[in-house]
């Protein structure tokens, strides 16, 4: 490498690049950067003037990335998640791993791995820390993608688009159909071909498209067609408009156990052999720092969720983790 090169660039340059591609424009770019709009604009003409491209598009607003702005971002990234890795080294004593790592998580996973994640660290690891950001699965997605979180806890399914994205699968769990206490159908296991006749609340994000979770697919491969009245993410909703007679309810086992499920009941699905897959993601095109391959590491050896079938209707299965060899 002929470091006299490296000259010719300013890193506020590529940081004002990364933050306007990420934030969306140039006045979204210098709020989040607390700095004016003229100086990152100027950071951004400077590194248009060396490289001799224009990396955004200002005849559109907000400006958009240019074809030889897309191809530059993932590189801008890289040296600054570079730069991340370098200050860490610097900064451990004796070996110590050290940090601040940004994890995402979907409400459920939080309720029940978080605090364990935390207690871990703060007992074998004081130096590495984690800091939450909970979001619903195609958010955790985003997130992971732009570099707003490092490390991100979120299902298998809906497929991710992002070929970068890497995982390691945690644990699996049941679907589950939620009924009010007293409802004829709690009396044994139901199957999807009765589900699909009632009035169902899923997980689920309207806005998500054709991207199919769970419950899309386990009703696709029974043949039938559901009758979804309401989707939503956060489990205490999906009870509360059950438990208001709006609907019956079709979610993961683990979302349930986090919920307040007064006047509920759970009920296995005998006709689904279609499981939520559980995993720990990271961009694989990124070297993770050293605390963010720990807690990594650490989410991944966690004990998975023991949701015993025990005072629920139906037989439902317990959660299983996968083998971590």
């Amino acid at each position: 490498m002929d470091l006299s090169s490296a000259y010719g660039y300013r890193l506020d340059w590529i940081i004002s690049f990364v933050a306007v591609a990420r934030e969306g424009g140039f006045s979204a770019a210098a709020r989040a950067q607390f700095r004016s709009q003229p100086q990152v604009s100027s950071h951004v003409s400077e590194l248009e003037r060396v490289l001799g491209a224009k990396l955004f598009d200002r005849s559109v607003h907000p400006a958009t990335l240019t074809p030889e702005g897309r191809a530059l971002l993932p590189h801008a990234e890289e040296i600054l998640a570079r730069l991340d890795v370098f200050a860490e080294v610097v900064t451990q004593t004796g070996g110590e791993i050290r940090g601040e790592v940004r994890v995402g998580m979907y409400p459920s996973a939080a309720a029940y791995l978080y605090p364990a994640l935390v207690r871990r660290l703060q007992r074998d690891t004081p130096g590495a820390t984690a800091v939450l950001r909970e979001g619903d699965t195609l958010a955790l997605e985003s997130l992971l993608v732009n570099g707003d979180i490092d490390v991100a806890v979120r299902p298998v399914l809906p497929l991710v688009r992002d070929d970068r994205m890497e995982h390691r699968r945690l644990w699996r769990e049941p679907l589950v159909a939620v009924f009010p206490a007293g409802h004829p159908l709690t009396v044994s296991p139901v199957t999807l071909a009765q589900l699909a006749e009632l009035s169902l609340i899923t997980i689920g994000d309207p806005a998500g498209g054709t991207r199919q979770f769970e419950t899309n697919l386990a009703f696709a491969e029974a043949g039938v067609q559901p009758h979804i009245v309401h989707q939503t993410n956060q489990p205490q909703t999906l009870a509360s408009l059950v438990r208001a007679g709006l609907g019956i309810g079709v979610t993961n086992m683990l979302a349930m156990t986090t919920a307040n499920c007064d006047g509920l009941i759970l009920v296995s699905i005998s006709t689904s052999s279609l499981e939520r897959h559980v995993a720990v993601w990271w961009r694989a095109d990124r070297a993770p720092s050293a605390a963010t391959g720990h807690v990594r590491d650490v989410i991944a050896g966690l004990d998975p969720p023991e949701l015993s079938p025990a005072g629920r209707k139906g037989g439902l299965p317990q959660t299983q983790g996968f083998n971590r060899e």
